[in-house]
């Protein structure tokens, strides 16, 4: 395809700058979290395990958006544009990475449901029973877009200079948007609140306090997932309010660009916050840095087993 000249707003390229750098930044901490998790025994433990596959989907998802972010800067610089060979490709690889990112979330609030609910249950506390469940997750983050491979559902829109689903009143946005965002969270969400009704009702009853203690110790990670998942939420609701103005209104001319703010700007900071909710990570950074953590109570979001 012949390169075309655009209207370049004066905007355009400190925007690309910030949007790159979020996300770079994010990139190099989900590194860093994988290289603590795989190097310190102390982390070797399954509720660890489900930490770094939430970093390893993360790290992709971020490499992706990294790469669509560059070539964003790269066209604006230059002042043109030219969708790529893999432009399309590289949409569906966003949302797969994206949707496989989500729904580790719901397999750490799962894992820790069934562990408290169904102790008795010890095939699901082994190493090898998660292992399968995160490929699993895998196959379904990759699965929910590929019928948008095939459909020409993904385009190139050339004011933002990427490649996605156009926002509109149409299957493809609303099955993308449950899918990726609406499932997932509604999961955790409704394992959150059964597990508060289970704790308490164990609390009005006569029951062991090793019990009602790890219940209320579960029930704290799961709230804490929770806060994570709503962090991303800021980013899906951005893309709802557009979605919105499109059924009624004409779209602003570069509702993606404005869009990507939010998503960079949240998908930082879900990952300082899995940092900061995550203290056998935090212990072990610290060890690493030769640093003494501040961490008092050891009912945390994941602790060692």
């Amino acid at each position: 395809m012949n390169s075309s000249i655009i209207d370049i707003e004066s905007w355009y390229i400190p925007i690309d700058i910030i949007i790159t750098t979020f996300t770079t930044i994010a990139i190099g901490l989900t590194i860093l979290y994988l290289f603590v998790i795989l190097f310190d025994k102390a982390c070797h433990t399954i509720p660890m395990l489900l930490v770094a596959n939430s970093c390893l989907t993360a790290f992709l998802f971020g490499c992706i958006m990294l790469s669509s972010f560059i070539i964003m800067l790269n066209n604006d610089l230059k002042q043109i544009y030219y969708p790529n060979s893999y432009c399309i490709f590289q949409a569906y690889i966003s949302y797969a990475t994206c949707a496989a990112f989500n729904y580790s979330f719901v397999l750490q609030a799962l894992y820790r449901y069934i562990f408290v609910i169904y102790p008795r249950i010890l095939f699901w506390q082994k190493r090898r029973t998660q292992m399968l469940f995160v490929f699993k997750t895998w196959i379904l983050g990759f699965a929910c877009p590929l019928m948008f491979l095939f459909n020409n559902g993904i385009v190139y829109n050339y004011d933002n200079q990427v490649c996605q689903l156009p926002l509109r009143f149409s299957f493809s946005v609303i099955y993308i948007s449950f899918t990726v965002y609406g499932i997932p969270v509604t999961l955790i969400i409704f394992i959150y609140f059964k597990l508060l009704r289970y704790v308490q009702e164990t609390s009005k009853n006569v029951a062991s306090i090793n019990v009602l203690s790890r219940a209320r110790r579960e029930l704290k990670m799961i709230r804490k997932i929770v806060i994570l998942v709503s962090i991303l939420i800021g980013v899906g609701f951005v893309y709802t309010i557009f979605l919105i103005m499109s059924f009624f209104d004409r779209l602003p001319k570069y509702h993606f660009r404005i869009a990507y703010v939010f998503g960079s700007s949240s998908f930082l900071l879900v990952i300082m916050t899995l940092f900061q909710f995550t203290d056998p990570l935090k212990i072990s950074l610290g060890k690493l840095l030769n640093i003494r953590p501040n961490i008092i109570i050891p009912t945390t979001i994941f602790t060692n087993r």
